[in-house]
């Protein structure tokens, strides 16, 4: 009888400590398996292999259960039918309407280029004016943010210190600018 059968029967009888010296023995073994199945995924997959791991591991034997493992393959089995189910409940929530599944995901520029470089057309700096001017009706601080950043050519850090934010907030505050604005300039 190989360790790992010892010690899944140890765990199956109730050995809370089972529990964690089955994790040293088989975690390698788990995360080459969770790799080698988030490689079969498509792109943009948000999961790591150490997060899917240990969703897995807690799923097999952080709850109790009548399942009784054999053997090693047994468990390994059970810890990829695990994976599996993980995944594909993920899956299920990104393509959720309230998840905004039914909308394509768009990578978004980290800067938007300076004003007066000749890159955007005229009519898309008026299109940007009119969205500018409706965020700032809503979010005042925020379209203060991006006109630092987007007509002064600030850095963050810069229009953070400008306006008396952290840079923290900054960052949050420049990612749902970008986001809002990209909206109202994709008619959205």
């Amino acid at each position: 009888m190989s360790d790992v059968t010892f010690i899944l029967s140890q765990v199956e009888s109730g050995d809370s400590a089972a529990a964690d010296r089955l994790l040293v023995l088989v975690y390698d073994e788990l995360r080459k398996l969770a790799a080698a199945r988030l490689a079969l995924e498509n792109p943009g997959q948000t999961l790591q292999a150490t997060a899917l791991v240990h969703e897995a591991y807690l799923r097999l034997v952080g709850v109790p259960h009548e399942q009784a493992w054999d053997h090693r393959g047994h468990f390994f089995a059970a810890a990829a039918e695990a994976m599996r189910r993980i995944l594909v409940d993920q899956a299920r929530r990104k393509s959720s309407e309230k998840r905004g599944g039914d909308r394509q995901r768009v990578a978004l520029d980290d800067g938007l280029p300076a004003f007066g470089t000749g890159d955007s057309a005229p009519e898309d700096l008026l299109a940007l004016n009119e969205a500018l001017d409706q965020l700032a009706a809503a979010e005042p601080v925020k379209a203060q943010l991006v006109k630092l950043r987007y007509f002064a050519g600030l850095s963050l850090e810069e229009a953070a210190q400008a306006i008396g934010v952290s840079n923290a907030t900054a960052k949050r505050y420049w990612v749902y600018a970008r986001s809002w604005l990209y909206g109202k300039l994709q008619g959205d």
